[in-house]
């Protein structure tokens, strides 16, 4: 770990073997807590590199546990965080809006770090039990048309890392691997980005892949569409920069997407938008990510009727009858 430190402190890169090598250690427990959380520390000092990215990312997926969901056509929302912004849970809510539109969704979802309320933190406090078990997940997908997945049982190097994650509070080189490292690996995928640059990198390594992919950064710094803001994404068709105006939005207030301070209070949020008791801020926002989604599987399909697509989802309660029968 000496010459890793070093490596960092002369502001020296990784090649992706040595990124590679270095995530397996801290799975298999060979560092211990200090040298952890001095290098995810000093590592947070400077960017990533799409070498480090992809040597990072091949060591969580070689090392994960395998869900068994090979045969569904699947798609996941993940956003890095990581953004500073606090919101409330866009996109695991657009997760459900996306299964009640008759989707497969495999939404990977982690306990809050740098963020007061991540998408594990709301899903187990409404009821929901994590498995890893590939059973019940199958059954999940065919019952509610969505599966979610707690990173902490997939990735071995997680069990080492949270502690000192959670400690930190900060984000870490692990935000940024989020959503590159579901274990389902599903052929669609909606990433947002806190940054520019990230977005970039992201789209390097998604270009050289199989996937159908949207990587989403709102220009407001919101690793979402936001609608605080016009947002750009990166998708298999290029890079594309969405005015608000010219999609038939309005420019909110950051204040009208808070997240709450508390568990419970991002709890009561999601399951007001749910129940269709959002606000109309609340609501758009949810429905613009999930018609991301959707467009990402159907790029051929206009913004537009993604949207209204899944405003039907949310409005005639199939979003809510899938989260229900999932907690169920």
């Amino acid at each position: 770990m000496k010459q890793i430190l070093n490596y960092l402190f002369e502001h020296k890169t990784y090649s992706r073997q040595q990124a590679k090598e270095i995530l397996t250690n801290i799975t298999l427990g060979k560092y211990n807590a200090s040298q952890m959380a001095a290098f995810m520390v000093a590592y947070c000092m400077r960017s990533i590199t799409v070498d480090e990215l992809e040597g990072f990312s091949e060591a969580m997926l070689e090392l994960c546990i395998d869900p068994g969901l090979a045969g569904y056509d699947l798609i996941d929302l993940c956003g890095t965080g990581g953004d500073g912004k606090d919101t409330f849970n866009i996109s695991t809510l657009a997760s459900f809006v996306v299964a009640g539109a008759g989707y497969m969704v495999a939404k990977h979802g982690n306990y809050g770090v740098s963020s007061g309320c991540g998408s594990s933190n709301v899903m187990e406090y409404l009821g929901h039990t994590f498995t890893n078990n590939p059973d019940t997940l199958r059954s999940n997908l065919d019952k509610a048309g969505i599966c979610f997945l707690h990173a902490p049982l997939f990735h071995p190097a997680m069990k080492n890392v949270a502690p000192i994650r959670k400690e930190l509070g900060v984000k870490t080189f692990f935000n940024m691997l989020g959503p590159m490292v579901n274990p389902a690996k599903p052929k669609n995928q909606v990433v947002g980005v806190y940054s520019l640059e990230l977005a970039r990198l992201y789209a390097y390594l998604y270009q050289k892949s199989a996937k159908k992919y949207t990587i989403l950064h709102a220009l407001a710094g919101y690793d979402e569409i936001s609608l605080t803001s016009d947002f750009k994404t990166f998708t298999n068709d290029g890079e594309k920069i969405y005015r608000l105006s010219e999609i038939g939005f309005e420019k909110i207030n950051p204040e009208a997407i808070g997240g709450g301070s508390t568990v419970k209070e991002s709890a009561d949020i999601f399951t007001a938008v749910l129940n269709g008791n959002g606000t109309d801020e609340q609501n758009n926002v949810v429905l613009c990510n999930a018609a991301a989604a959707i467009h990402t599987i159907k790029p051929e399909t206009s913004f537009a009727d993604c949207f209204y697509e899944a405003e039907e989802s949310l409005l005639s309660k199939k979003a809510l009858a899938s989260f229900n029968v999932l907690v169920a």
